[in-house]
């Protein structure tokens, strides 16, 4: 049967590693919460790209029409 030390010594360990979790536990919460706002970012750098391609797709499929509507009246 345990002693009351050897209880209070289990005690104190079981202490210190709930301990050290709440600092891992902390860690990763912040972790994650910069990760969460670096996929922000991305996602909006993303979307701006998307937008931009698009932007640039019309405009050369314009251009090509243009050039193509130019060759018929040459």
């Amino acid at each position: 049967m345990p002693t009351e030390h050897d209880v209070r010594e289990l005690i104190d360990q079981l202490s210190g590693r709930l301990d050290q979790l709440a600092v891992v536990c902390q860690r990763l919460r912040e972790e994650n919460r910069v990760l969460r706002a670096s996929q922000e970012a991305w996602t909006t750098e993303r979307a701006t790209l998307l937008a931009k391609n698009e932007q640039a797709r019309t405009r050369v499929e314009a251009m090509i029409a243009r050039l193509k509507q130019m060759e018929g009246h040459s």
